[in-house]
């Protein structure tokens, strides 16, 4: 895994010049001995000792070195290097220079298996890791400036950068390192989609003079930004499509190598130490000055692993999203190399590992805690709830099309081959709902001790809703919330049917079902103002006791029944897979109706989302981010097919539900793949 200090830019010229501190460290897995010293040689310097310099550099692009136009560098060493400090130095001008601190580095990684097989008395990843503890300093870059250039180089700072990391004016569109032209997607725009973009690029939050994402809102008013002035992973997703649809791919590419950087970090909550493979919610750039230097600053990146989030809850979906923006990044850009990279596959590997790791749980279904998605609060949404499996999928199938064939990782994609076809079933068995299968869990019996039980989740007749036996339309259906022994959540949740339908983790007819039971309840989940979270509000008693009193998630406010016009982007595209974009552009004609008068709001209050939110933040980047990726994608229809999944047949022919020929209920997946052929059969 990479933990390298150092993703620079091809376009800086290397100085050569290394800092080591270490007894017997090495360079890039490059031993240098027993070493104290400063090595600073110029390629021009008749003294410089080249074959030195060629065997490093020969050695770092043999093994996980890509340099070249556009492109990044990644350095790491051996084991050896757990203590040491490496300084990498690139020239920018004639008085600038960026440095790059490095004290936690990744070691051979090609000679390490990424298998996920159970080894108990071996922990397989720790050969991807060197642990530092607390002592890992951050990834640091500083600028020395100096004489006349000082002015010059303060004065673009206040242009660009508030001191905070946020790009403010933007004047010269400087997102990949140099002024971009003009994109098709930016011609003839409304004044709306001019004020969204605007606004978007005013977000940007500069690392070391390179954009690196987004910030969660930018509202100018906003006294206690509290970590909305912070670059979330999940929040970052809609501002990166409406930037690779734009044509914009530099932003994404450093936002994934600085998050995949940050994955490395050792963390620590009450001396607990989670996965490795976790990724950070979010991260901060702060402007520090440098200490007892005049005038000098450096760039620090501060993650946040959930230590201080509200709750301490671990950002279980930020991997899950890591993935499916990696693939969307090379399937936009048609830039593969990126994928294709150690550290990057590594990082891959790692989330994976997290994931597919064996528990207790009798389930395919990832089992979170409340909190640990887009609901990040107290929503009664522990378990096995509908958005992380639908995102899980999602990621599955994006790493098993972008991870690289070896022996190390043979055992990793059959893994997830099992994983997939397992969920697969599970999902489209026991999460659907519709009218049919409510009137089945009426007549349940209860108390079934057998491997031919019905009610397999002893699920009681009197736990379904006296709203849902009126609301269920005729034709029409959803996956409920959440499913795990004695407990089924039947309440709607928006974002994890619609990634249902993205993703292909319900059946073609599924997904029709779901778009069409949006259509008929249009007043419910959509009313004034696109799209409701969930339906319906927990009032109440239930409200009082399943959120604890929240005052922030009372009935019909925030992640309990708001409505959040972010969700825009994904409907959209689930409207067009399936062949509906009139319904998508229904959704963003009323929702362009009052976002750009109401200042961009988080979310919406209300039964029908007719008031902005009590606490709701204006200027809300991936509301914005999420119109405009809307109307790209209604323009663009064909762009939308490089970002969802259309059925596996392969899945659905290599089933592994267990159902053998015992007396057990015949697996449902024939329906579907006799309907699959039906619809192939049309097509021909």
């Amino acid at each position: 895994m990479n933990t390298s200090s150092c993703i620079g830019i091809s376009t800086m010229k290397p100085c050569c010049r290394i800092l080591s501190s270490c007894k017997g460290s090495s360079f890039i897995g490059y031993s240098f001995g027993k070493c104290n010293h400063l090595i600073n040689d110029n390629l021009s310097n008749p003294h410089c000792k080249l074959d030195d310099i060629h065997r490093v550099s020969n050695y770092a692009n043999r093994v996980i070195g890509v340099i070249g136009s556009n492109r990044s560098v990644f350095c790491g060493s051996d084991s050896n290097w757990r203590h040491s400090r490496i300084l990498l130095g690139f020239r920018l001008n004639k008085e600038t220079r960026c440095y790059c601190v490095n004290a936690n580095a990744a070691s051979d990684v090609r000679n390490h298996s990424t298998s996920i097989e159970a080894q108990v008395n071996e922990k397989i990843f720790d050969k991807f890791y060197i642990h530092g503890g607390l002592n890992v300093k951050p990834l640091v870059i500083d600028r020395k400036e100096s004489g006349k250039d000082v002015a010059k180089v303060e004065k673009v700072r206040t242009d660009v950068n508030d001191g905070s990391g946020v790009n403010v004016k933007h004047p010269d569109n400087y997102l990949n390192g140099e002024s971009v032209s003009e994109s098709p997607h930016e011609k003839e725009l409304s004044e709306v989609e001019k004020e969204a973009w605007t606004l978007l690029r005013g977000a940007v939050v500069n690392y070391c003079g390179f954009p690196v994402g987004t910030v969660a809102a930018n509202d100018p008013a906003d006294m206690q930004p509290l970590n909305y002035d912070q670059v979330f992973i999940r929040d970052f997703v809609p501002s990166a499509l409406a930037f690779l649809l734009n044509g914009e791919g530099g932003i994404v590419k450093n936002f994934l190598l600085h998050t995949l950087q940050l994955q490395s970090w050792e963390k620590t909550v009450d001396c607990y130490n989670p996965g490795k493979g976790l990724m950070p919610a979010s991260f901060k750039v702060r402007t520090v000055p440098l200490d007892g230097s005049n005038g000098e600053f450096e760039d620090v990146l501060d993650p946040d692993f959930g230590e201080s989030a509200i709750g301490r809850v671990a950002p279980v979906d930020s991997g899950l999203w890591w993935i499916i923006l990696l693939r969307a990044y090379g399937r936009i850009t048609g830039d593969y190399t990126l994928q294709e990279r150690v550290d990057v596959q590594t990082g891959i590997c790692l989330i994976l590992h997290l994931c597919l790791s064996d528990g207790f749980d009798m389930f395919p279904t990832l089992l979170v805690t409340d909190g640990s998605c887009m609901i990040d609060r107290r929503m009664g949404i522990h378990g096995h709830p509908l958005e992380i499996q639908a995102l899980f999928y999602s990621a599955l199938r994006s790493s098993r099309e972008m991870l690289t064939i070896n022996d190390s990782t043979k055992s990793l994609v059959s893994a997830i081959n099992n994983r997939l076809s397992a969920l697969s079933f599970h999902m489209r068995e026991y999460y659907w709902l519709d009218r049919k299968k409510i009137n089945e869990i009426y007549r349940y019996k209860t108390e079934e001790y057998s491997t031919d039980a019905i009610n397999k989740f002893n699920i009681y007749p009197d736990q379904i809703p006296s709203w849902l036996m009126d609301w269920i339309p005729e034709i029409g259906g959803y996956l409920v919330g959440n499913l795990q022994p004695a407990h089924m959540d039947f309440r709607f949740f928006t974002h994890g049917n619609i990634w249902t339908i993205i993703s292909s983790l319900g059946s073609h007819e599924q997904n029709e079902s779901i778009l069409n039971l949006i259509e008929d309840k249009w007043d419910d989940l959509m009313g004034k103002m696109p799209l409701k979270i969930c339906y319906p509000a927990l009032e109440h008693e239930e409200w009082c006791i399943i959120t604890g009193s929240d005052p922030k998630n009372t009935p019909w406010s925030y992640h309990n029944g708001g409505s959040w016009p972010t969700l825009l982007w994904q409907f959209t595209l689930a409207c067009i897979k399936m062949g509906r974009p009139d319904l998508a552009q229904k959704a963003v004609d009323l929702a362009e109706k009052r976002l750009s008068a109401d200042h961009w709001p988080e979310y919406y209050d209300t039964r029908h989302g007719r008031f902005i939110g009590k606490q709701a933040r204006l200027c809300q980047t991936w509301t914005i981010a999420g119109y405009l990726t809307s109307k790209i994608l209604l323009q663009n229809p064909d762009m939308a097919s490089k970002l969802f999944w259309n059925e596996d047949y392969e899945l659905l022919e290599n089933c592994v539900c267990a159902l053998r020929p015992n007396g057990r209920r015949k697996c449902s997946r024939s329906a579907t793949r006799s309907q699959l052929s039906y619809l192939d059969s049309i097509e021909d």
